[in-house]
């Protein structure tokens, strides 16, 4: 019998560190088992999922832009993720069948975050796709204050606060930010391959966090200007080493090893 597999799914997909990652955590485990990156179109994503359940030797899969919506209509949801989240970068074959999905992004995010005092401050999100119902969904929890989301869509976004419950605005994405305690780019804005998020960051406060979602590059002009106004900054490794690792779990069954983060980051980072 050939060895276990997962892999990621998206549309592009060759930016994906995830092999890197899993594959780092398999060899250190010793573990039998791989994890590849898989090219899977808007239109192809049905037939892939239906062809996947039939392999008896895959695990499961990640799902990245755009398909983490798309997913949830091929998949059980136990969980309610589409309740709460509604948005699925994770699903996992049981060992009845079942394909089930569930979301290790918010997690992931909010880990960087997880010792700062929140409750009430500010925030400005960017974006307001699958990646920003992760990032919303933590922040909800973590009693932030008002939520201004800079976007495209503004129903869209609007439809995020109310599902969140969160008070806020929205704005369109060349408009002045306003003074926040934390900015989360959870748009692809800046990525390889992509336009540039150009912010004046210049109304956030002096003790503001910026944290950009997006990994490729590791450091984006986002990050770069943040640093030259001397703020704290958190880059895309942080919340895809920590979903990852919850992923990992899922479909390998085992936890990643411990200690090794660093040794990781250079490999991610080479």
């Amino acid at each position: 019998m050939s060895a276990p597999y997962a892999e990621v799914i998206g549309d592009p997909i060759k930016h994906s560190k995830s092999p890197l990652i899993h594959g780092f955590w398999l060899k250190a485990l010793g573990l039998s088992g791989d994890y590849r990156r898989t090219h899977v179109k808007p239109d192809d994503l049905g037939a892939f999922i239906a062809e996947r359940r039939d392999d008896a030797n895959w695990r499961g899969c990640n799902v990245t832009i755009p398909h983490k919506l798309a997913v949830m209509e091929h998949v059980e949801d136990p969980g309610d993720v589409r309740g709460t989240i509604g948005a699925m970068n994770t699903v996992v074959l049981q060992p009845d069948g079942t394909l089930i999905g569930t979301n290790t992004d918010a997690a992931g995010f909010y880990a960087p975050l997880a010792e700062l005092d929140l409750e009430g401050a500010p925030v400005v999100v960017v974006g307001a796709g699958g990646a920003a119902r992760a990032v919303l969904f933590a922040l909800a929890r973590a009693k932030i204050g008002p939520v201004t989301i800079l976007g495209r869509s503004p129903l869209k976004a609007m439809g995020l606060l109310a599902t969140f419950g969160l008070k806020g605005d929205v704005v369109a994405l060349d408009a002045p930010l306003p003074p926040a305690a934390l900015l989360v780019n959870a748009s692809s804005l800046g990525m390889t391959g992509q336009p540039p998020l150009d912010l004046d960051l210049s109304p956030l406060a002096d003790d503001a966090i910026v944290y950009d979602l997006v990994y490729a590059p590791l450091r984006t002009g986002l990050l770069a200007a943040a640093e030259s106004r001397g703020l704290d900054t958190v880059d895309g490794l942080d919340m895809l080493i920590g979903q990852a690792a919850l992923a990992f779990e899922l479909f390998f069954g085992k936890t990643p090893p411990e200690g090794r983060d660093e040794e990781l980051r250079a490999l991610l980072t080479a």
